[in-house]
This record gives structure tokens, C-alpha cells and sequence, in this order.
């Protein structure tokens, strides 16, 4: 071994590789390799040293299926073999430093990239993919470089390109072992042609050549090299079940003949006959799955041109012993997410057709489907996972999916990365004291008769019908298994003896019928369930004691009124923030009265009707409730001198005076919003609007129905026309009566009497000054006072005809007038002011909008 070792390293000195180095800060030992020709490839064993501090390099090596999947179309080949791989690429003198070997013959540095540096393939690896790139049908996979294209002329010119690469690049490679032309090369352990891809002879020589394993370790050595054949190997799943048996952690190592027969069994299944076919995007992908008890099974197809689907790979793994367990639903489900896991690198971005015998599922995974509302969280998980994939899933029965169906039964040895973790769904092991834990339950169930059946259904598969157990058969697809507990979604199914104390718990703090439904529906189920609900209830004295009243009979309507103010309802309301409220309110047009009392008696009352009536009227009859003030002798009497009929509602239940009652709640809610004010103007507010407001019962306001007009607002104001028309239709009234002579008028200087509010004659002479409005005037008085006042507050007065102011003639036509003591009555002779009187505005008592 040394003379060999010798003999590399003088090799490798004379191509510069390597390098003596004196006091290195780096040192690691070399680790010989004996290559297939004899010869030595140096290695070092860098995990002790530079390994532990070296950064990992990001770049992402292709994993073999992802390099066969890329050979469609391909019918010539060449390979080339790149001499001494990563020993070519140059590195810098401190990566040179670093790499140093520790020989016989003294320490080299390294001054080429070296075998056993961590990131050394994929630093090799990223620099031939960047050099090849964008050459068609060119695979490099480390030191080999395949190549493949439909024509001879095709491949030359592509072998051609990537030879003067090479070459520019400074890379070399071993004639001995490169391939430039022909019909089926031999690439990664596996032989290529136009018709697909094959074992390569001499890996499935080794395979059945591989003596009967003595112990885990062999066992383990054995599987793992039969895996990595696992896309041709289609019935394994079932065949090779025995064998993980054995792998399991607490399996004793005992081989049988059923061992024996498994192990030959499998070898059998690699030949190189198997045949698969290389994905071309081009054609259409088919997933095939299945699952049986103890693993699942899956192959990935095209649908070549002739109908037939040929495949692309097998693959199957065995079921962990948590995923045994599972209902079939999920076991079924399982099969299609690990084989859509699997084969995730060619199915993403690619429309596939789904394939199951288990015709439920294509209720749950159908995209064109509302995912049902009743499923355990796994289900739901795998649901959502689904989406993200463009397929459709189809059903056939399990005798035509007969490679899907032999893989499931057949499975491969489940890696320990591939293991889920298990789901949480036995909520009832979340609560701190649980009225029954897991493990009660589990026990229960597999003692009560009926539920043993249903979980023995669940993980075995269902009969065609189950009349006896009809209400489980019916939600057979929503059912689950989890540690022996049977699942409804993510309830716990409660066997029939722990029922009782599972209802104590939900009725421990007595929530009431509802209340406990709601709260079942997050933890437990059986059949039912509702039914045990209420008659646990029904049974709970405190709940008996404390139960509410019966429902309310409806309402009796009253008597419908057909005229305003036939029949009233009176009430009060409060004590409101310190105020008492009487409220009255017309059946016939819902017209509200409502007064501001500081008792409530009975004297109060009727005071306060009386202003009401002598308003609106007696009405015929009033209704009430069975108050004091009501029920008293002087209050029936006053009812009864008036003629009014008085109806009591029945003690204690107000809501037969209804429509007080919900006067009084619609006068509480209003008065509370209304915050602005003192309480007059409060109540004002509140009554104006209820008064003009349409109600929902007869349509129209109150006022409308009660006073046969609707009652001006400031909201009338609103209307842009409204004034106007007011206006006009104010001159045109004024006209008609100027035209009929009905409206007087007086002229400057017109004698006249003017009305007197104050003590002494109700008319006092004056005289006219001037016009001051339609209907107003400015006069004097004769004590010099200036007077403004309506015309309807006005009277012509006659003055004499002997007045010095006037000729002789005219003084036998006139007449005296009345004297007041405030006028001398020395004067009979218009009046004029000789200072300027002092203005006093007089109440005008018949006003109108144009004065």
C-alpha cells in the first residue's frame, strides 16, 4: 500500500497538485482509496478538520430520478469521464494551506480542489453546469457528462461544443472511459436506450448475489441497496413486509422461513428486464395510489400514444405504527399525499390525472367540491396541501390499479425523516382534569359491542351495509382512529359507559340545553347525543327550580278604533333621572300626549287629563293599568262624571296594555338620546316629532289622523319654493279682498281711533303719519306719542266741519267724537307733533305673515 500511496503522491507532485509545506496551520491524514483499475486516489479525512469550520456551500446537487427524468426523445448517446474530477479545479493559496495532507513523506498543501472537502462536489458540480449550460441534451451529474438527442448529426454537433468547453476551461478528460456515440450507454448504475431505462446488470448481479443478512445491520445494508432501485421494484411493497418487521426497535432478531422466503422473494423482483420510461412533459402524467394495512403504494405513468400507460417509477414505503391505526379513508388519503410528496418534482406545475379505488376520497379532494365541514384536522391539512396542485382525481376499482395496489402491500422500509408527527385530536387529553382520559376510553371502546365493530370497520374497511350500526355506517368517510379512540372529525366518539360522566362535566356549572350542545360540539359525540342532552336537563333539580316562565301567549289584540280619540292607553314612565312622566296615547292615530309630573297620584292625574281633554276632547273609553292612582275611589269618579269607560289590563302583566308599554319604552329611549336643553324643551322636541313622524301601524302621522293637516316644521322650510309660494299666495289673498272692498286702508293725516291697551277708553283719537306696512301704519297720539299698530286696530274718525283747519261747509257734516280723558278736549283738530314722538311698538294681536 505505501509504494502505492508513493507512487500518487510523486503523480500528483509532477502535475503540481501538491505542494511540501513546512509548519502548516492546517494538518489532516490521508484515507487511501483503491480505485476498480488498482490504482490509489488520495483522499484526506477533512471531517476531523477544515469540515467543522467550513461554511456550507448553497448549491443544490440533482438527485438521480431528476437526471432521468430529463431523457425523453433521446436515441444516441455519448458520455464523457472527467479525469480526476474536483483535482482540477485551482484554489487560492489559503484554501491551498488549508487542504494540507499529513503523509510518511511529510505535509503537502493541496494547491487543487481535494476529495473530502464537504463542499467540494457542489462547488464542482455548480462550475460544469455553469460551463455546459444552455447546450441542449447535456446531463453532468460530478465527473461524468451525459449526453442524448434524437439524430447522430445532433449529437456530434452538441459533443463537439461541450469537448471545446472543456478544453477552453482547462479540463480534461479520460479517453479510456468516455462514450462518443451509441445506442445505449450505461449512466449512474443504470443502462439508457431508446426504449427507457434499465437495472444495470451488474448492480442486479450484486443484488442477488447478496448472502442472507445475519443481523439488522446486514438487513439495513441490504434494503438500503435495493432502494436505490426502488422506482423499478413494483410489487415490493407487500413482499418486503416481513422483512421491516424485523427493523422495527423492539423486534428480536429471529430469522423464519417466512424471512427467508420474503428475502428471496425481493431479490427476484430486480431484473433487467424492468423498464421505465423517461418523463417527457409532453405527455400526459398519471398517479396512481393505493394503501393497504400496513403500507402504501404509488406509480407515476404517461399515457402514451397507443392508450397504454407506461411507467415512470414505482414507489411504496410501510405504514409507521401510528399510521396503522389510521381508518382506511385516511390510509387512502396518505397513499395520495406521499405519492404526490414523492413525485412533487415532476407533478408541480403540471396537470395530472389522480387515481384511487377508494371512491370517497373523490368527495374530499375534488377541487370542484366545497371541502365537507365535518373532517379531522389530518384530513384538512392534506386537503389544503392538495390545492396547490393542478390535477383531476378519478376513481377505478383496486383490480385495475393492480401496480398501485401491489406496492401498497409490498412496501418499502419508511425512512425515520419520512415519519409524521402524530395529529392532536383527543382534545379531552388537553383539559386539566378531564371527566375521562384516552386511555378509559380506548378500553371502553373496545368493550362496548357496538363501537369495537365500528373501529374494527374503520381500520379494516367497511362491510357493503351495516343496518345495525346504520348512523356510523352513514358517517363511515368522516371517521378516524387515534390511539383506539374512535373519531368523529376531531370529536371523540364516547362509548355508552362513560356517557353519563362525560354529560356531568358538560352540566357541571348548569349552561343550560344549548349551551352544552355548543360545547360538546368542540370535544365529544355518539348517537343521540341531543336526546341525552335534554333529559339530563330535564333531570337536574336546580335547573327544574330555576327555569324560566312558560313562553308568552300571544298577545289578544284590542278592539280596532275607527275615529280619533275613541279609545285611549295612559301610563307613567319613571322615576327618569329623577322626573315622573305621564304619557297618554290615542289608539286611533298613535297622537302621544306626555306630561311632567312630581307624583303620581291620583288627584295628579286627573289634573293633568283635564288639560288634555279640554284640548282634544273626552274620550270614549281609557285604558290602564292596575296602578294606585288608577284603582282609586276619586279617580273612578272622575271617569265617571265624564262618561268614560274605564278598562283595566290583568294585574301584573303590563304587556296587555301594550300600547302604553311601548310608548313608555319609545319615550325613555328618546328622552335618553335627547341631550341638548332644559326637560321642557326636551319633551317639546320629542312630542313634535311623533306627532309629524308617519307610523309603521297606520302610515300616516299622528297629526294627520287627529287633526286632519300635517303640522308645519322647520323642515318646511327646506323646500326651495315654499317661501315663495307663501308670498304670491299672500298678495293674491290681499288683492281678492282689495277687489271686493273688504280690506281698508288710510291715507297721511287720516283721522282716526286707535285701539288703547292700557287703563282708561279702549279707543284714543290719533292721527295717521304714515303707511308702514300691507297692513300697519305709524300714527300720533294727542299727547305726542307715536304709535305703531295693525290695521285691524284702527277706526276712522269723523272730525268737525267747523274745525279752523277745514272750510266753513264742511263743519254741519261732522260729529263730535268721543273725548278720553288723556286727550284736551279743547281739540278737535288733526294732531301734530311739534317734537318728534317717542316710538312705543303695540302687541299686535291678530298678526299676519305679511305685517
Amino acid at each position: 500500500m505505501r509504494k502505492k500511496v508513493d507512487v500518487a503522491i510523486d503523480k500528483l507532485l509532477d502535475q503540481g497538485v501538491l505542494e511540501p509545506i513546512s509548519n502548516p496551520k492546517w494538518s489532516t491524514p490521508i484515507v487511501p482509496v483503491i480505485k476498480q483499475s488498482g490504482e490509489i486516489r488520495l483522499c484526506a479525512d477533512y471531517k476531523v478538520t477544515i469540515n467543522k469550520a467550513m461554511k456550507n456551500h448553497p448549491f443544490l446537487i440533482p438527485s438521480v430520478n431528476h437526471i432521468l427524468a430529463n431523457l425523453a426523445d433521446g436515441k444516441f448517446f455519448a458520455k464523457i469521464d472527467l479525469a480526476q474530477a474536483y483535482l482540477q479545479l485551482r484554489v487560492d493559496d489559503a484554501s491551498a494551506e488549508a487542504q494540507t495532507i499529513v503523509t510518511h513523506r511529510g505535509a503537502f498543501k493541496v494547491n487543487r480542489l481535494q476529495f473530502g472537502v464537504n463542499v467540494a462536489p457542489g462547488l464542482f458540480q455548480n462550475f460544469i453546469e455553469d460551463l455546459l449550460k444552455g447546450i441542449p441534451g447535456v446531463l453532468p451529474y460530478f465527473d461524468d457528462v451525459l449526453i442524448f438527442e434524437a439524430t447522430e448529426e445532433q449529437l456530434c454537433n452538441h459533443l463537439r461544443l461541450v469537448l471545446q468547453l472543456l478544453s477552453e476551461s482547462g479540463i480534461r478528460a479520460n479517453k479510456n472511459k468516455c462514450i462518443f456515440k451509441t445506442k445505449a450507454v450505461e449512466f449512474l448504475g443504470f443502462v439508457i436506450d431508446a426504449s427507457g431505462i434499465y437495472p444495470s446488470d451488474s448492480k442486479v448481479r450484486t443484488i442477488h448475489e447478496v448472502p442472507r443478512p445475519k443481523n439488522k445491520i446486514e438487513l439495513q445494508a441490504f434494503l438500503g441497496l435495493l432502494n436505490f432501485y426502488h422506482s423499478f421494484l413494483k410489487d415490493k411493497a407487500t413482499i418486503a413486509e416481513p422483512l421491516h418487521r424485523l427493523l422495527e426497535k423492539n423486534a428480536e432478531w429471529k430469522w423464519t422461513s417466512a424471512h427467508e422466503k420474503a428475502f428471496a422473494a425481493v431479490k427476484k423482483l430486480l431484473s433487467s428486464d424492468s423498464v421505465l420510461v423517461p418523463f417527457n412533459e409532453k405527455l400526459p402524467l398519471i398517479l396512481t395510489c393505493d394503501a393497504s394495512p400496513y403500507g402504501v403504494g404509488y406509480v407515476l405513468s404517461h399515457l402514451v400514444p397507443d392508450g397504454l400507460e407506461a411507467p415512470i417509477a414505482y414507489a411504496s414505503r410501510t405504514l409507521t405504527s401510528t399510521e396503522r391505526n389510521y381508518s382506511q379513508l385516511d390510509k387512502e388519503a396518505l397513499s395520495i399525499i406521499a405519492g404526490v410528496k414523492k413525485f412533487h418534482y415532476f407533478l408541480y406545475g403540471h396537470t395530472f390525472t389522480l387515481v384511487t379505488d377508494h371512491q370517497p376520497l373523490l368527495g374530499l379532494f375534488n377541487k370542484m367540491k366545497l371541502t365537507p365541514d365535518i373532517l379531522s384536522p389530518r384530513m384538512l391539512r392534506w386537503s389544503q396541501m392538495l390545492n396547490a396542485y393542478d390535477f383531476t382525481i378519478i376513481h377505478r376499482p383496486g383490480k385495475k390499479i393492480q401496480n398501485a395496489n401491489a406496492l401498497s402491500r409490498l412496501p418499502l422500509e419508511t425512512p425515520e425523516t419520512d415519519i409524521p408527527s402524530p395529529p392532536e385530536v383527543l382534545f379531552l387529553e388537553e383539559l386539566h382534569n378531564p371527566p375521562v382520559k384516552a386511555d378509559e376510553i380506548s378500553q371502553a371502546t373496545l368493550r362496548d359491542p357496538v363501537l369495537s365493530r365500528v373501529l374494527n370497520w374503520v381500520l379494516k374497511g367497511w362491510p357493503e351495509s351495516a343496518k345495525e350500526c346504520r348512523i356510523f355506517y352513514l358517517k363511515r368517510h368522516e371517521l378516524s382512529v387515534h390511539k383506539n379512540c374512535l373519531l368523529w372529525g376531531n370529536r371523540v366518539v364516547i362509548p355508552e359507559v362513560l356517557r353519563g360522566r362525560v354529560l356531568d362535566e358538560l352540566h357541571i356549572s348548569h349552561p343550560g340545553i344549548e349551551k352544552m350542545k355548543s360545547l360538546a360540539r368542540c370535544y365529544v359525540w355518539w348517537p343521540k347525543i341531543e336526546e341525552d342532552f335534554e333529559n339530563h336537563v330535564g333531570l337536574c333539580e336546580p335547573c327544574q327550580q330555576t327555569r324560566h316562565a312558560p313562553p308568552r301567549a300571544p298577545v289578544h289584540p284590542w278592539e280596532v278604533t275607527t275615529k280619533p280619540w275613541s279609545r285611549v292607553h295612559i301610563d307613567f314612565a319613571g322615576p327618569f333621572q329623577g322626573q315622573m312622566f305621564f304619557l297618554l296615547v290615542d289608539s286611533f292615530s298613535k297622537w302621544l300626549e306626555v306630561k311632567r309630573l312630581s307624583s303620581a297620584t291620583s288627584n295628579a292625574t286627573i289634573k293633568v287629563m283635564r288639560e288634555i281633554f279640554a284640548t282634544h276632547g273626552i274620550p270614549d273609553s281609557v285604558a290602564s293599568d292596575n296602578g294606585s292612582q288608577y284603582t282609586s275611589e276619586e279617580f273612578q269618579n272622575f271617569l265617571s262624571k265624564k262618561g268614560i269607560r274605564h278598562i283595566l289590563v290583568a294585574p301584573y302583566h303590563p304587556s296587555s296594555n301594550g300600547q302604553a308599554e311601548r310608548v313608555v319604552q319609545t319615550t325613555k329611549d328618546a328622552l335618553k338620546r335627547i341631550i341638548s336643553g332644559d326637560w321642557n324643551r326636551r319633551l317639546t322636541s320629542f312630542l313634535l316629532t311623533q306627532h309629524i313622524t308617519p307610523s309603521a301601524a297606520t302610515g300616516f302621522s299622528p297629526a294627520e289622523l287627529l287633526m286632519k293637516r300635517r303640522l308645519r316644521t322647520v323642515l318646511d322650510l327646506l323646500h326651495p319654493n315654499l317661501v315663495e309660494d307663501r308670498k304670491r299666495k299672500n298678495e293674491e289673498l290681499l288683492d281678492q279682498r282689495l277687489s271686493k272692498g273688504q280690506l281698508r286702508s288710510f291715507s297721511p293725516n287720516d283721522a282716526v281711533y286707535i285701539k288703547n291697551h292700557s287703563l282708561g277708553l279702549t279707543w284714543i283719537p290719533g292721527t295717521v303719519i304714515e303707511k308702514t306696512g300691507p297692513l300697519s301704519y305709524k300714527n300720533v297720539t294727542p299727547d305726542g306719542r307715536s304709535v305703531r299698530c295693525h290695521i285691524d286696530q284702527m277706526r276712522s274718525r269723523k272730525t268737525p266741519l267747523a274745525s279752523p283747519q277745514f272750510p266753513p261747509e264742511t263743519q254741519e257734516n261732522s260729529t263730535t267724537p268721543v273725548s278720553s280723558s288723556a286727550i284736551p278736549s279743547s281739540s278737535n283738530t288733526p294732531i301734530q307733533p311739534s317734537d318728534p314722538p317717542a316710538e312705543i311698538e303695540t302687541p299686535q294681536l291678530l298678526g299676519s305673515e305679511g305685517s
